[in-house]
């Protein structure tokens, strides 16, 4: 899988996020999931993702949640941070979400959309004593769980084709596309006119047909 970053960076990445998140609840009080909404609406969490150097490494927590405040439109009296002594739960998710995004390279609003934030730092006990890995795959499980749809089917129902038009149509076996859509195939691992078609088809991009927690 392609990520947005190198991994020389991601330490920094996840450390910034971290930060970010425990200066915005302790610091500027701001509930975490109200925080991360304007997070991601700002267009902040966009350019995080997608790895401008100017925000996973160029800025401090602190720095970065004044920037999502600036962009969207809140205004307030800048403050001197505290730095608590011992990580936060909220320190925590923010780091485990960075490594989580960079994983699967999921935008951070489809993340929250299918696993809240709020869920993600209830794993803090015992997730924050484990491996990473062991974290990934909890919220792989939990985002499978509330998204059991593939993204085929999703779009193939938003474009309002059956399976049989969506066929017909692209030249893929009806059987091929039932097969991807119960996950008895793995579409990530189709052939690249199949998923060149079917992106054709349904208007959107190749990446938007592949299943990111396989």
């Amino acid at each position: 899988m392609i990520r947005a970053y190198d991994k020389v960076y991601l330490d920094k990445a996840r450390t910034t996020l971290g930060r970010m998140l425990d200066f915005a609840v302790y610091d500027l009080e701001y509930d975490i999931a109200e925080f991360f909404d304007l997070f991601i609406k700002s267009g902040v969490a966009e350019r995080f993702e997608t790895g401008d150097f100017t925000v996973i490494v160029g800025m401090s927590g602190v720095e970065l949640a004044y920037e999502v405040l600036e962009q969207s439109g809140v205004e307030g009296e800048r403050i001197k941070p505290n730095y608590t002594a011992n990580r936060s739960e909220e320190f925590w998710v923010g780091w485990a979400l960075a490594y989580y995004q960079w994983e699967t390279s999921m935008s951070f609003a489809e993340i929250v959309r299918y696993v809240p934030i709020k869920d993600m730092i209830a794993l803090y006990f015992p997730y924050h004593e484990m491996d990473i890995r062991q974290f990934v795959d909890r919220v792989n499980a939990m985002y499978k769980a509330a998204k059991p749809e593939t993204n085929l089917k999703l779009l193939r129902q938003k474009a309002g084709l059956s399976q049989r038009e969506l066929a017909e149509l692209s030249g893929v076996p009806v059987r091929t596309i039932q097969q991807y859509e119960q996950r008895q195939k793995n579409i990530n691992k189709a052939q690249a006119e199949y998923l060149v078609m079917l992106a054709k088809l349904l208007c959107c991009k190749v990446d938007e047909l592949i299943e990111k927690c396989e």
